[in-house]
């Protein structure tokens, strides 16, 4: 049985549910997640479009194509990252979800670290590199 979950941005401007739990569960170190998110890394799970609800402020989601086949979404009112997905190829109809957005409990059954020869320098990570799968 699949649990439900619901996220939101930080001004709550933006919620969603997903109607499956998040797989592909990643913590992207290339400089592209950095960016995005501001920090050292950013945690990703992913689900087909189709599990994806927007349950409120569709129109405060602004698509920001950081690459020729990446789509990066976000909230407008307070920049909080929301999503990523491809515009084309073999996981186009996948959704990314940025997993510090998620309202309720998520615990991946497995999870790794990828692009990690991209890591920031100033971040000690070599307790987070093992990979857990």
């Amino acid at each position: 049985m699949t649990q439900e979950h619901q996220g939101s941005c930080l001004c709550a401007a933006v919620k969603y549910e997903l109607l499956a739990s998040p797989r592909a569960v990643s913590h992207c170190h290339c400089s592209q997640c950095r960016k995005g998110h501001g920090a050292a890394f950013a945690s990703y799970g992913s689900v087909p479009r189709s599990a994806l609800r927007i349950l409120r402020g569709a129109a405060s989601i602004k698509t920001y194509a950081s690459s020729e086949t990446v789509l990066r979404e976000f909230c407008m009112e307070c920049g909080s990252t929301l999503f990523w997905s491809r515009s084309e190829g073999q996981f186009a109809d996948w959704v990314s979800i940025a997993l510090g957005t998620l309202d309720t409990p998520f615990v991946p059954q497995k999870h790794k670290h990828v692009y990690v020869e991209s890591a920031v320098p100033w971040f000690n990570s070599s307790n987070l590199f093992p990979q857990v799968d």
